[in-house]
Parts: C-alpha cells; sequence; structure tokens
C-alpha cells in the first residue's frame, strides 16, 4: 500500500512544469493557447514530457488536455543568444 502512494505520488509529480527567473525575468510554463507575448524570444524551451503523457491519457475528460497542451506544454529551462534589437 505504501509503495503504490509513493508511485502515485511520483506520478502526479511527473508532469509538472517549474517557472524560472532567466535574466532577471520571471517566466512560467507555456503551451499551445498561449499568448504570443508570454513566450520570450530570448529563452529556451523544453517540452514538459510528463504533461504530455497527462495530457493524452485524460484525452477523455476534455478539460486536462487543454490545460497540458494549451498552457503548459513548454517550461522554460535557460537564456539563448538572441538579437536586443529583434522582437
Amino acid at each position: 500500500m505504501k509503495t503504490a502512494i509513493i508511485l502515485l505520488v511520483v506520478a502526479v509529480l511527473a508532469g509538472c512544469g517549474t517557472p524560472r527567473t532567466i535574466n532577471g525575468k520571471h517566466h512560467d510554463t507555456v503551451g499551445l493557447l498561449s499568448d504570443e507575448s508570454e513566450r520570450d524570444p530570448c529563452v529556451r524551451y523544453k517540452t514538459i514530457v510528463g504533461n504530455a503523457v497527462w495530457g493524452t491519457i485524460l484525452f477523455g475528460t476534455v478539460a486536462a488536455p487543454v490545460y497540458f497542451f494549451g498552457f503548459s506544454l513548454y517550461e522554460p529551462v535557460g537564456a539563448k543568444s538572441c538579437d536586443k534589437g529583434t522582437t
């Protein structure tokens, strides 16, 4: 029973994205429905595999995939070089 609870907690937390502060600015997770202004062109993002899996598993619920794919599919991981003159 204890093992099942631990596995459940690990599975739930595996899908979490982590907001980060990069170059002095706070960046939240973004997704396919996020406003373009939320995605900084000078920040590298990576896919949150756990959220993609949960969005697929919970596809029948409608609300879960909208959240996972729409607003929490990518997390900021670091700065990338970019020209400060472009937007």
